[in-house]
């Protein structure tokens, strides 16, 4: 039973993100996901466990981590060793582009990208099948991660979905398959897979590639049933859910949540603007997310985000961030570029940087408050590569509003699906949130100007 208590401390502490890998590793086959109070997928005890502590080896918040695979920093270095550029906030990367697929663009949430490099992936036969998140019409869930072995079923896969999954049952199935594989990604799922390949190097050989996804933030199944209750759609009663459907003609943050009506079947829209800020104040989030400091996914052997930066931010259509990190990555890129298949363009680092700065603030700057939070109340997390440094009062105010919300969003939807009432508790928490954020943003233009003038 020792690697209950483990597992079970970082359940404990609010710091599952729900990858699942634990699942797979328990050698008991002794856990199960299963959905919290606050709709989030987190592992309990289903059986009989007397193993050693094997399955928080390749959890991504594990407390106590082995010194070789401390952080990401470690594990970059096992992992991606001929990688020539180093960045302190992005880790390891070969290149830096900004772009789209033109065959994949349309059919994606921003500019096609990881479409693209999973079919050709396939098609040069360097893996036999990739696992992608696609709908689950027959789970609990609306979406799970599905085996695809060619271009058609990799287009049912293509935008991205803000809903809890797992990969819970994904590497037993890996194992059983014929060939390599290739698996997609957000920066804790990749770096949960990097610990297994680095206790197993045969899935190293099994999965030679990762892509990995530039995430905002794991959010609840609450952010769903929230959205459905703004499009008019009861939360027991929607089904479909889109979370990016864009306006190509208009910007690419000008999108919509879409889901159908299991009543009729008819879909409904509501456009995101309208519904305020989802991202920046933490609405929904996972606890995890706040701990997390790999803002690029690092591990991956190639990151994609969205091109939140001008002049792509204009394109309705989307525009891609691009980091390679291996030279496999850097090849599909360079030939998709040179074949004409690929609209990119080479990136600087310091535009690259700008068009991740929010979450830079937030994650490596906005760290430190967060962890002397906890760490008042004794609660334990895992070593940090960022956190160290010291911040104004205003700056530490915003980031006290920012858990406060989180926490508070869960708690209040939790025993209430009426949007109204929701809306109305939560819209003080939102009124302090933005006049701290518009003087600490005023402050530092200050600050900034006195220091350059």
């Amino acid at each position: 039973m020792n690697n209950v208590p483990k597992i079970g401390s970082v359940v404990k502490n609010d710091l599952c993100i729900g990858c699942g890998l634990c699942v797979y590793k328990c050698p008991n086959r002794a856990l199960e996901m299963k959905w919290s109070e606050f709709g989030f997928l987190v592992p309990e005890l289903s059986g009989n466990c007397d193993s050693n502590g094997d399955c928080v080896t390749v959890c991504p918040f594990n407390l106590f981590p082995a010194k070789e695979v401390e952080t990401e920093n470690e594990l970059a270095d096992i992992f991606h060793q001929q990688t020539r550029n180093y960045h302190c906030s992005i880790g390891k990367y070969d290149s830096i582009y900004a772009g789209y697929s033109e065959e994949f663009r349309l059919t994606s949430s921003s500019g096609g990208i990881a479409t693209f490099v999973f079919t050709e992936l396939l098609e040069k036969g360097i893996v036999d099948h990739v696992f992608s998140v696609k709908e689950a019409p027959n789970s609990d869930s609306h979406y799970e991660y599905t085996k695809s072995s060619n271009r058609e079923d990799l287009i049912a896969s293509s935008k991205t979905k803000y809903y809890p999954m797992t990969m819970a049952t994904v590497f037993t199935e890996i194992n059983q398959l014929k060939g390599t594989v290739a698996v997609i990604g957000v920066a804790c799922f990749i770096k949960a897979i990097r610990l297994a390949q680095y206790s197993d190097p045969l899935l190293k050989e099994k999965i030679p590639f990762l892509v990995g996804i530039i995430c905002g933030g794991i959010k609840s199944r609450f952010f769903a049933e929230y959205l459905a209750e703004k499009s008019g759609v009861p939360k027991l009663l929607y089904a479909k859910p889109e979370f990016r459907i864009k306006d190509v003609s208009s910007s690419a943050s000008d999108y919509s949540f879409g889901c159908k009506n299991k009543a009729d079947n008819v879909q409904h829209t509501v456009k995101m603007r309208s519904v305020g800020d989802m991202w920046g104040t933490g609405l929904f989030k996972a606890n995890a997310c706040d701990f997390c400091d790999d803002v690029t996914t690092e591990l991956a052997d190639i990151s994609l985000g969205d091109a939140w930066l001008e002049p792509f931010v204009k394109d309705g259509k989307g525009t891609s961030v691009i980091v390679t990190r291996s030279s496999e990555a850097s090849k599909i890129i360079g030939e998709g570029v040179k074949k004409g298949k690929l609209l990119i363009k080479q990136l600087s680092l310091e535009s690259f940087l700008a068009s991740q700065q929010g979450s830079f603030n937030h994650r490596h700057t906005g760290l430190s408050v967060r962890l002397k939070q906890v760490q008042r109340h004794n609660i334990l997390t895992p070593p940090k590569r960022f956190g160290k440094g010291k911040n104004t009062i205003d700056f530490k105010v915003v980031q006290r509003l920012r858990m406060k919300i989180r926490y508070t969003s869960l708690e209040i939807w939790r025993f209430t699906s009426d949007v109204r009432i929701f809306d109305n508790k939560m819209k003080r928490l939102f009124a302090k949130l933005k006049i701290t954020t518009k003087f600490y943003h005023y402050r530092r233009a200050i600050t900034n100007w006195i220091r350059n003038y």
